[in-house]
């Protein structure tokens, strides 16, 4: 149950209901306890009262050789209707059950009660139709095969019931001051309490935009603090990711400004006024080597964006490798043949056990496409010396691992540049092939994301040149059982 019903939810309120809503709902259950304390309370004098009453009358209990006897004086009978609030009552049975004096209708204890001489016993009871507290007790009498005589003292509750109302009163009418100061106290507290988070809001709000040093977690309170030391983590991954964006613009501005220049420069040649036809073809000839080279650097940075952020919104679907990378191999196999380079696979056919994964299928294509055009542009190759290009897919029926390759006979990459040609826009030293250093960084994002591990090592270690081959190796999660 909630006192406080809100359409966003709020910690403050959520707290003080938690603490409001037992305090209210106990109160009523204390109002009725206390009831029946304070009526437990009132009873016992006039309990005590009733009990000596009736001993009181048992001792005027007297028996002759025939009969039981009650005489009960004037003022004894005037001290017990002496009461404005209340009536009394009485009855005396005699040894036999027979009436001896009182009232004739007093009703007469349970039957399945047993008589014990001497004892004063109470009950609750009714005489005319109003509700009486009955005091009564057995006095033996010695008269041959007698009962115990029954002596019986009736009071109505009106008493009882006025005393038990000034209790309650006594004991209630401060709560209802009380409990008003003790709501506020609640809130105060409440408010005293939260005033830290209040406090690290202001200290957030005030902050520049650019600042995104930690929060001091030493000045709020422990139960705080982990959700500081959240924000501090989120703060640091927030600012190497920002550093991470900086240096990418900026080497991505740097690759587009070299073709760029190209442009401007061919294009202000081929606008002088003594050029002649040949000039300004090949003019034309470096303008669309600059716009391919521009419009190759602009995909990949899009295909890197796509990456990076790709697995979190692209959906996955069940994907056979050896089709995708059949695909791509059928794709490239005109630009390969230009370059006299022998593009080929060797492997598992399609719908082989252990080639099926949960992937996207388009980013799983771009990172089998990166990989063949980085052999195709890093492998050498000519009419009578031509390059030779592997794609294998594989699999580890064991291990339940799917294994993409992709071998060139090209010059390889030296050990201590391998880390280094994940990096967007590096490239190894020495290369003088076209390409914006964007491929290798692609297909690491992807693989990544995919929970695959990518390999680089030497083709042919013995030989020279060694080659290179990229290996990614794909989860058993990944391969269909």
């Amino acid at each position: 149950m909630k006192l406080f019903q809100r359409e966003q939810r709020s910690l403050f309120g959520e707290i003080l209901d938690w603490m409001l809503t037992p305090l209210l709902l106990l109160w009523p259950i204390s109002l009725v306890l206390t009831w029946l304390v304070a009526q437990g309370i009132a009873s016992r004098p006039f309990d005590r009262g009733l009990e000596y009453n009736v001993q009181a009358l048992a001792q005027l209990v007297r028996y002759d050789q025939q009969r039981v006897l009650f005489n009960l004086p004037q003022p004894a009978r005037e001290i017990l209707r002496a009461d404005d609030a209340d009536l009394i009552y009485y009855q005396v049975l005699g040894a036999r059950g027979e009436f001896v004096s009182g009232e004739r209708d007093f009703p007469l204890p349970p039957d399945e009660e047993k008589p014990v001489s001497g004892e004063v016993r109470l009950r609750d009871d009714e005489i005319r139709g109003a509700a009486v507290r009955v005091a009564y007790l057995w006095v033996r009498v010695d008269l041959p095969g007698a009962k115990p005589v029954l002596v019986q003292v009736a009071e109505t509750l009106e008493k009882r019931s006025v005393l038990a109302t000034e209790i309650i009163k006594g004991v209630m009418l401060p709560q209802f001051v009380i409990l008003p100061l003790a709501v506020l106290l609640v809130w105060l507290a409440l408010a005293r309490g939260i005033q830290p988070l209040n406090q690290l809001e202001e200290r957030i709000r005030r902050r520049k935009p650019d600042d995104l040093s930690p929060l001091d977690d030493r000045v709020v309170p422990i139960e705080v603090a982990p959700l500081v030391s959240s924000i501090n983590d989120l703060l640091m991954r927030l600012k190497d990711s920002i550093a991470t964006q900086k240096r990418f613009l900026a080497d991505a501005a740097h690759q587009l400004k070299t073709p760029l220049a190209g442009l401007r420069m061919q294009a202000d040649l081929a606008q002088r006024e003594d050029s002649s036809a040949d000039e300004l073809k090949q003019s034309l000839k470096h303008i669309g080597r600059a716009s391919i080279r521009a419009t190759h650097t602009v995909n990949q940075l899009l295909a890197l964006a796509r990456a990076e952020s790709g697995g979190a919104v692209v959906a996955r679907q069940p994907c056979d490798l050896v089709a995708l990378v059949m695909d791509v191999i059928q794709d490239s196999l005109p630009r390969a043949m230009d370059r006299y380079i022998d593009l080929g696979y060797e492997g598992l056919e399609q719908g082989s056990a252990g080639v099926m994964l949960e992937a996207n299928p388009t980013l799983l294509k771009e990172l089998v496409r990166n990989l063949i055009d980085n052999a195709i542009n890093y492998t050498p190759s000519s009419q009578d010396a031509p390059g030779v290009i592997t794609a294998r897919v594989l699999a580890d029926r064991f291990g339940q691992v799917a294994v993409f390759q992709v071998e060139d006979s090209g010059p390889g990459i030296p050990e201590s540049e391998r880390d280094l040609v994940f990096q967007p826009f590096y490239r190894a030293l020495g290369t003088e092939a076209d390409g914006s250093g964007l491929g290798l960084p692609i297909v690491l994002q992807i693989a990544q994301q995919h929970g695959a591990t990518v390999i680089l090592e030497d083709a042919h270690p013995t030989r020279q040149p060694p080659g290179a081959k990229f290996t990614v190796r794909f989860p058993a999660r990944k391969v269909e059982a």
